[in-house]
């Protein structure tokens, strides 16, 4: 059975593959009403982990911690770190595996699959800046779980694809193309893709993305603002149990999702979440303004993705549960007219397109590329100088689902005794190819270049020294990168007959750990460094 998973930082939503149809799964929610979503919440009562609806049901039991949103934990963290929960310290990946087992338990039990107990194939979705890290992280909880990872594509392309399926039959027979950019705000993160699309084939021309601002940020604000009249200022509102803030969270985000356009006034009942305080009255458009600042920072985004690529627009497709407040909606018809589109499937249409994709028979065929550029620092002149040395490109095209990995060498004689590999990201680089923009270092590889050294555990303890013996190697770097942008390395000693791989990440250090703290509050929110 082929599915299409959208792991969303609200929200798991799934579409399966039926026939020529994309039909979104149904889950059992909390109380055996259907839900067309999986939460993806973590939480620990005492040494007890849970997931799913049952962390779900432990959000207002003070004895227990949750993770509301763990796909935020991905941009930071790597394979060992570790995450701080009720006292605990469980692996990042660990917990994230455990929660794609619930995932897969409630499709078998749970869902209107009917008890399939298939192996499932998947197509998964990540952020459209996801970093290497984010994608072998996501790919890596899913296939432990028992997945088949069929392959890893960016939101907004996904959310292309469902545009594509949906004009399909009322351009029949044409061979049109465009330019759309798809405008993808969830529930925590933002998203933009500049795309080609054609009848069969669509190509992403670019990307860009805000990794920290979502639809969770206006409920944020509307909960602040109704905290406000009540007297709550920063000690009391920091003194709020976890079960308050839910609570609040939860009346706020109901609010919210319920404004229409001609709406005047956002009623809170704060004595759902906390007895005693009398509904607050708040002004939608005094919300709006406060939201604005937020929606703004998404507009920006897209203009720099346009006029980095100068690349004539026709039309802007609209996708993502946080889309859905009116103010975004208004702001995008003030700055692009008609060319506006809202998807008639905001929470569901990446789900859709991954699905459409992950179907051998729909067709079509995305063509990825890298966002980014992927390189390694070098010496220099003689090793008074770094040079950054680009292995892949950013716009380079990413290989098919399936097909042959691109392929990166490097042949050199080698002048130390030691290969201190450094290994970066960047959104942009300079004239002269300098790194510069928003940066990522990734990991740092050690390579014995002297064959006496090749069995030594401890490279690190040994100091790199010019060496006529390594000068005397040929070494060769041989560069795998797959469909999901995941990076390998082979560094291969040839005159001396030895090599190392690595899988390339940002692999956090053994030890490193992240608490599991509270909701962050919309004040203390940090603005995205432009990508």
């Amino acid at each position: 059975m082929r599915l299409g998973v959208d792991f969303g930082t609200t929200r798991i939503v799934v579409a399966t593959v039926d026939r020529g149809n994309y039909p979104l799964v149904s889950f059992e929610g909390p109380e055996g009403e259907p839900r067309d979503w999986f939460p993806p919440f973590i939480a620990a009562r005492g040494s007890k982990l849970l997931y799913g609806w049952d962390a779900w049901n432990t959000q207002t039991d003070t004895k227990s911690t949750v993770i509301r949103s763990p796909k935020r934990l991905l941009r930071e963290g790597g394979p060992e770190t570790e995450i701080e929960i009720a006292g605990q310290r469980v692996a990042l990946l660990e917990l994230l595996t455990g929660l794609s087992s619930a995932l897969r338990a409630a499709l078998d039990r749970h869902s209107n699959l009917y008890s399939a107990r298939e192996p499932y194939e998947i197509m998964l979705g990540i952020p459209a800046n996801a970093n290497s890290n984010q994608r072998f992280l996501t790919a890596e909880a899913f296939r432990r779980a028992g997945f088949a990872v069929l392959g890893v594509l960016n939101e907004p392309s996904a959310a292309s694809i469902e545009f594509g399926h949906a004009s399909r039959g009322r351009e029949a027979g044409e061979d049109t193309r465009s330019v759309m950019l798809v405008y993808d705000l969830g529930g925590g993160t933002f998203d933009a893709s500049l795309v080609e699309v054609g009848s069969q084939v669509h190509t992403v021309i670019a990307s860009e993305g805000l990794p920290t601002l979502g639809g969770d940020d206006f409920d944020d604000i509307l909960a602040e603002m109704a905290l406000e009249p009540a007297g709550f200022g920063d000690l009391e509102h920091d003194s709020l149990s976890p079960a308050d803030l839910f609570w609040l969270h939860e009346e706020c985000r109901q609010k919210k999702e319920s404004l229409r356009p001609n709406t005047k006034q956002i009623v809170i009942d704060l004595g759902i979440a906390l007895p005693g305080c009398e509904p607050v009255a708040i002004p939608v458009a005094a919300f709006y303004d406060r939201c604005r600042p937020l929606v703004d920072e998404t507009i920006q985004a897209v203009e720099r993705l346009l006029s980095s690529r100068g690349a004539p627009l026709d039309a802007l497709y609209v996708t993502g549960g946080g889309s859905e407040l009116p103010l975004v909606s208004r702001t995008l018809k003030e700055v692009f007219g008609s060319r506006a589109r809202r998807s008639a499937y905001t929470r569901a249409a990446t789900a859709i397109g991954l699905a459409i994709q992950a179907d051998e028979h729909a067709g079509y065929q995305l063509r990825e590329k890298f966002t980014r550029h992927f390189g390694v620092w070098r010496e220099s002149n003689q090793g008074r100088e770094v040079i950054f040395d680009p292995l892949f490109l950013k716009g380079t095209p990413l290989p098919a689902p399936g097909g042959a990995p691109l392929r990166v060498t490097r042949t050199y004689r080698p002048a130390h005794n030691i290969g201190h590999f450094r290994y970066l990201e960047c959104s942009s680089s300079s004239d002269d190819g300098r790194p510069n923009g928003d940066i990522s270092v990734w990991d740092e590889i050690l390579f014995p270049f002297d064959p006496d050294l090749k069995n030594e555990r401890d490279l690190a303890a040994r100091a790199v020294v010019r060496s006529a013996t390594a000068q005397q190697q040929e070494v060769e770097e041989r560069y795998l990168c797959d469909a999901s942008g995941s990076v390998t390395v082979s560094i291969v000693n040839i005159a001396a007959g030895y090599e190392r791989s690595h899988q390339i990440g940002r692999w956090a250090a053994r030890g490193a750990v992240v608490v599991a703290g509270r909701r962050r509050r919309a004040m203390q929110r940090k603005v995205a460094a432009p990508m």
